[in-house]
């Protein structure tokens, strides 16, 4: 009998890590559908809202313009950001050169660790930004592939719901329909809080940055909108570019302090105000939890990885906490009580009701 457990657990092991690695050999794939379920789920309300305009084909015309012209705009301004970004980096690469070499300096003489020797120096710190602007660019190039599946998805879901509800018994349908649905509620929610927050978060970067006279602040503004979306880690990374740039634009450290300043006051308030209000209506993980999710999915699918940890996480989460034998799990990566009263025993019983 205890053999029989300890090889269950170490088959349990194996399979889990052979899934890790076929999610991460299979991104070419699978990040696409990802996405495109995501859209989905979240531009369904939009769909309900033109349902009662006309025909069903001009329900569907009309929500895929609106969500391909909304798509369009996001990724096309984010595109434009990422393309400002990168050519600035190129044309002052000396002076980011020259301020490296400052700090290594200062740095040197007041006993304080450098960003040179075993490191790399300041050519490897180039070649990780290079790195991520170019991952970056590569999930940009999947927005074709996702248009495409989100197109042809949209017409098909409908028709899905009724081959399920003919080939699914009512308690099976029950389970699944209700997974499905607080999967599709879960990104509904999350992405317009994080939507919300983002907006408020770059309109305030470019308002400080306009104000303090900083070159690109709409960049900056946009880079910071863009940035909200990576849990955590975003906020902190979206203060660094344009303190650096203010270094370069205005030399000493009185402006650059102010740009930092302004910058991190900004992010804490957001951080400690308006988020936990929206993320009360919301999703709602640990912080321990989103730092290890974006860890982990950053890890498997890189820049398009940390963008979609926190949702990914919450559908697995919910799937989770449908099973007896991964409740625990949910419960203890979720950190929501009421997951111990969901699950096969609410799911029998109501889908006896349903009968």
């Amino acid at each position: 009998m205890q053999s029989d457990i300890v090889r269950n657990r170490l088959l349990a092991i194996l399979a889990g890590l052979a899934v890790i690695a076929a999610v991460k050999i299979g991104y070419p794939v699978l990040m696409p559908i990802v996405v495109s379920f995501c859209i989905i789920a979240s531009a369904w309300p939009i769909k309900r809202w033109t349902s009662g305009i006309g025909s069903p084909a001009l329900s569907y015309t009309l929500t895929i313009v609106i969500l391909v012209a909304g798509v369009t705009l996001f990724f096309g301004v984010i595109s434009y950001a990422l393309t400002r970004v990168a050519q600035n980096f190129v044309e002052k690469q000396d002076d980011f050169q020259a301020l490296f070499d400052q700090y290594g300096e200062w740095a040197q003489a007041n006993g304080l660790p450098t960003l040179s020797g075993d490191i790399g120096g300041f050519d490897r710190v180039a070649s990780l930004v290079r790195s991520i602007l170019g991952d970056a660019y590569t999930v940009l190039s999947y927005m074709g592939v996702v248009a495409v599946i989100v197109v042809l998805g949209f017409p098909e879901v409908p028709k899905l719901a009724r081959k399920f509800r003919r080939e699914f018994e009512t308690e099976e349908r029950y389970t699944i329909s209700q997974t499905v649905g607080e999967m599709a509620d879960a990104i509904r929610s999350y992405l317009a809080m994080t939507m919300v927050t983002s907006f408020i978060t770059g309109l305030v970067s470019f308002a400080w940055a306009f104000a303090l006279g900083l070159d690109m602040a709409l960049i900056w503004g946009i880079l910071n909108f863009l940035l909200n979306f990576v849990p955590v880690i975003g906020n902190v990374i979206g203060i660094l570019p344009p303190t650096l740039y203010a270094f370069i634009q205005f030399g000493g450290w009185v402006m650059p302090l102010v740009v930092f300043a302004g910058f991190v006051v900004l992010q804490l308030t957001i951080s400690n105000f308006i988020y936990p209000m929206l993320q009360a209506r919301g999703v709602s993980l640990p912080p321990v939890t989103i730092i290890l999710s974006l860890l982990f999915w950053g890890w498997i699918w890189g820049v398009a990885g940390g963008l979609l940890a926190v949702p990914l996480t919450a559908m697995l989460v919910i799937v989770c906490s449908k099973f007896e034998a991964t409740r625990k799990f949910a419960v203890f990566v979720g950190g929501d009580e009421n997951f111990r009263k969901t699950g096969s025993d609410e799911t029998k019983a109501q889908g006896a009701e349903g009968r």
